[in-house]
Order: C-alpha cells, then structure tokens, then sequence
C-alpha cells in the first residue's frame, strides 16, 4: 500500500481533491524552541495578570512572603557555607605525635584533608627551623593538619641524614615527601617553605613563583658592584 504522506505526484493530487488529508508538517528544532518559549509566556502573562488582579494589601503580602523566601535561601545557604568553612577551618595549630598516633592522625585523618607531617630531631637547625614555620602555616592555613614527631618515637632508627622529612598526605594516603637538607635547600625562607608546600598542594598558597633569590642574578650583581670601570676582570 502506498504511505499516503509520501512525497509523490499522485499524492499530491489526491489531496488537492480531498481524497488524502493534508500532509503531517514535521517538527523541527525551531518549532520545539517556540512551543516552550510560548508556554513559558503564558505563564509569565497568567502570573502577571493574577498580580494585576490582586489588590494593594494583597501585593504586599506577596511580596512579603517573596522577600521571606528569598531571605531564608540566602540564611540557608550562608549557615552551609559557614559549617563548611568551619569543619575545613578546624585544625590551625601543630600537633606532637607518637607512632601509637600515626594512624589515627595520618591515615584516618578524614575526607578532603591535607596531612603535612614533620619528622625532626632536637638540636638540628634545619628542624628547629621548619617547626617554627609549620607553627605559622598552621594558623594561615587551619584547612590542613599540620602534624611533627621526633623522628625515632614515629619511626625506629629512622636516619638522621634523611632529617628534615616531611610526608604530605591526602585523604589517607601520601603524595609526596621532602627527605633530607637539600630537599629543603639546606636552608630556606618561610616564602619558599610556604612556596614549596604550595607546589605540592598540601596548601593555597598565593605564592605561585618560587620566592628564592637566583643565584645568577646575585652573581651579576656582585660583579656590577665590584667592577670599578677597568674591566679586568673580562677575559
């Protein structure tokens, strides 16, 4: 049998007598995009005639309610982002730990959480100094949990050559590790503390250029400082 909405000749004469309906017109996008446009602004028109119908004490009793509304969204919303900042917000300080510690402190250290752990030893300068800057980052940055330990109470007969360590962890499981002086360039700014932690994402750091002085810049300097006009010094 043949489709009566085919594109034919015959067809064509059918419907002009009658015979055959009109054919079906196919949908478009377009025709879709109007048909929801239109549906939207008649909605748009029947609310704003029920507005215009309403008398003054009525509209100001809805826009009361709307102002309500808008009102506890905008409570609503800043109560979840405050207990958000705040669950993020609540280490800030460094905490001394024992091996019995690790893995409640490291590995269970929760959802979203940064560990930075420091493994020091007692009259090393390098780490009297890192632990001074952890006391500093941990306040600037209270979102990651800062953590030290003597070196042979967390791990025993850790070396001392391998002093400073820092392991830095996320979500229970380590990332990273800076072993030994020359991790720590044998000594380091709190900036490029701060920079080096950044680089590893253990914190937000701002600093998103290495703040260390190059030697090669010092170098220049010392030569323009000490040349005194004659060049002697050029091969």
């Amino acid at each position: 049998m043949q489709d009566p909405n085919e594109d034919t000749q015959w067809n064509d004469i059918l419907r002009s007598k009658g015979i055959l309906p009109p054919k079906e017109k196919e949908i478009s996008e377009d025709d879709i995009v109007n048909m929801v446009e239109s549906s939207v602004q008649k909605l748009q028109n029947q609310d704003q005639k029920e507005k215009e119908d309403m008398t003054l004490d009525e509209l100001d009793e809805l826009e009361d309610e709307e102002d309500e509304r808008v009102l506890e969204e905008y409570r609503r919303k800043r109560i979840a982002e405050m207990k958000e900042a705040a669950e993020r917000s609540k280490f800030g300080h460094v905490l001394e730990i024992s091996a019995q510690d690790y893995v409640n402190e490291v590995n269970k250290a929760g959802e979203g959480i940064h560990v930075v752990l420091h493994l020091y030893k007692q009259g090393l300068p390098l780490c009297a100094l890192l632990n001074d800057y952890l006391s500093k980052l941990a306040i600037k940055f209270p979102a990651t949990k800062f953590l030290k330990s003597i070196s042979t109470v967390c791990i025993p007969n850790y070396p001392d050559k391998n002093l400073p360590t820092v392991f830095i962890y996320f979500e229970g499981e380590m990332k990273s590790q800076l072993v030994g002086p020359a991790s720590f360039r044998n000594n380091l700014s709190y900036e490029e503390f701060e920079y080096l932690l950044g680089q590893e994402g253990a914190v937000p750091s701002e600093i998103k250029e290495d703040p260390r002085p190059k030697v090669k810049d010092h170098l220049f300097s010392s030569l323009r400082g000490n040349d005194d006009g004659n060049n002697d010094w050029i091969l």
